[in-house]
């Protein structure tokens, strides 16, 4: 394989900047803040500059997002100590320091595909280690997933008590243990 050429490793490099600074509005302002304009005033690019990067506009650029979420959130749940916990808390400390991202996701429009032999490696890498804590069982392991999204969407929107966040983890571990 040759090496990347300086061209590539430019393109890299600005979609890379258009990424992180979509991220990085969403993360003060919100996704609605998150538009062509705005991205490319805040990172010196013109408008068609970025839709060179991401044809598709806005959707490539929050599925850029999530899919850059996904691979971060996998990196973090695989490097888990052993046990449901370990995992639930890495998984719950992510939604709770990146909810942008975690909304882009999991929570808006996408049409990333979950669950099925189109499923980006990012995704699956996340999934294989929560279904790993239970025992590669994929009924438990989506079971567990859909407890954890809904602890954190649920904590996100302030639906649910914080001063009972470690009691919500013993049950949920003893559900799963």
């Amino acid at each position: 394989m040759k090496p990347p050429t300086k061209a590539q490793v430019a393109r890299a490099a600005r979609r890379d900047r258009i990424v992180a600074a979509a991220r990085e509005i969403a993360e003060v302002d919100g996704w609605d803040a998150v538009t062509v304009r705005r991205l490319a005033d805040a990172i010196a690019f013109s408008q068609p500059v970025l839709y060179s990067h991401f044809p598709d506009g806005r959707d490539g650029i929050v599925r850029a997002v999530a899919l850059d979420g996904f691979a971060q959130i996998a990196t973090e749940l695989a490097g888990a100590p052993a046990g449901v916990r370990p995992l639930a808390e890495r998984y719950l400390a992510f939604a709770r320091r990146h909810p942008a991202v975690y909304e882009a996701m999991f929570s808006g429009p996408t049409d990333l595909p979950f669950a099925t032999t189109e499923t980006p490696e990012a995704l699956l890498a996340g999934f294989a280690a929560i279904a790993a804590v239970v025992g590669g069982d994929e009924a438990r392991a989506e079971t567990l997933w859909s407890a954890l999204h809904g602890i954190a969407d649920l904590a996100r929107h302030g639906r649910l008590r914080p001063d009972l966040e470690a009691d919500r983890l013993t049950v949920l571990v003893e559900l799963f243990a």
